[in-house]
């Protein structure tokens, strides 16, 4: 497969350029595309092997038709994927770029054929917003389309820019907001484990509990998705405990809904009888019943950074920082208060 930007003519692929010359595929993209990143021995190398292998240079894309992005998730069924879409329509309406959202779903079949539409229609770079990242990486780095992810779901590639939330000073946020107010059983509706989000979370909680010298229960702690059926299950089982919590901190805004209809259908308040803390701060959430307090991260401006970034990388120039982290605020409505006294 050519690298982006490089018509082989069905000659030899750049992966086996690369092993040619002892470096990787992504660096044998940079000689490529004439990034300036690579040493003059490694240059000459890989291009002594180009011409030998009969690699013409095309034109630039933008010299022939509109700049393309594409932005993959994993799955479009969330709020807050569309708030992560309006900012990256955004941004690249205003930089000239047309935009591809896809779903891949997880499967590997679905990502077979994302990756075959994509080589397809020639990409100028990839928005990833996904788990299933390793496969495509490879395909990407193979077809020399730059990649950004937005919210890695793990530690993704050193050559891959990230950009995501400050998820642990969040969830200590959520948690020393309760705290303040005078609660001292606080339960946890997690994320999934798999995702580091969802692990920032969590050990934002631990550390508020800590840094106010309380021990952690972790019985108070019940496993969630994000989903509003996985808020109402979590909700549910920090009801039935011997000794339940005074607030819930969910994890995310759908699960603190739900939470807000478990504790509804028991006959109970929000936040007379229990408080409850979201995190996303999603358009709905503020018409609420309540109004929810929550953890805002900028899912757009999120969304906008990575047009941003990819744009620069699509250009041959490298980020300010591989690894962008922005800032989360703890946004207070009335599904927070003091604790209520309990004979």
């Amino acid at each position: 497969m050519a690298a982006h930007g490089a018509d082989t003519g069905g000659r030899v692929t750049i992966t086996e350029i690369a092993r040619q010359a002892g470096v990787s595929v992504p660096t044998v993209s940079r000689v490529v595309n004439g990034r300036s990143d690579v040493s003059p021995g490694t240059r000459a190398r890989v291009e002594d092997l180009l011409r030998r292998h009969g690699y013409r240079k095309r034109p630039s894309s933008s010299a022939s038709r509109a700049v393309l992005l594409d932005l993959v998730f994993n799955d479009l069924g969330s709020p807050w994927a569309v708030e992560i879409i309006r900012g990256v329509e955004e941004a690249a309406h205003t930089a000239g770029a047309g935009t591809v959202v896809s779903a891949i779903h997880g499967r590997s079949g679905d990502a077979r054929e994302w990756t075959r539409n994509l080589r397809a229609r020639a990409s100028d770079g990839v928005i990833l917003v996904t788990s299933a990242m390793n496969t495509l990486h490879e395909e990407l780095q193979i077809l020399g389309v730059p990649l950004v992810v937005v919210d890695p779901a793990g530690s993704p590639a050193v050559d891959v820019p990230t950009i995501g939330a400050a998820n642990w000073s969040g969830g200590m946020a959520a948690t020393e907001h309760l705290l303040a107010l005078g609660h001292r059983r606080i339960g946890l509706i997690a994320g999934p484990s798999r995702l580091l989000c969802a692990r920032a979370r969590l050990d934002g909680y631990r550390a508020a509990l800590e840094g106010s010298g309380i021990t952690l229960d972790p019985s108070l702690i019940v496993p969630g998705d994000f989903r509003p059926e996985a808020g109402f299950a979590g909700c549910n089982a920090l009801l039935d405990l011997p000794e339940p919590p005074t607030a819930v901190f969910a994890a995310s805004d759908q699960m603190a809904l739900g939470a807000i209809e478990a504790l509804r259908g028991r006959g109970l308040r929000v936040p007379e009888d229990m408080s409850v803390v979201g995190f996303d701060d999603l358009p709905e959430v503020r018409w609420s019943a309540p109004p929810l307090t929550t953890v805002r991260q900028p899912l757009a401006d999120m969304g906008k950074l990575a047009v941003r970034t990819v744009l620069r990388l699509a250009h041959g120039e490298q980020p300010d920082s591989p690894r962008v982290e922005l800032g989360t605020d703890l946004v207070a409505r009335a599904s927070t208060a003091a604790p209520a006294a309990r004979g």
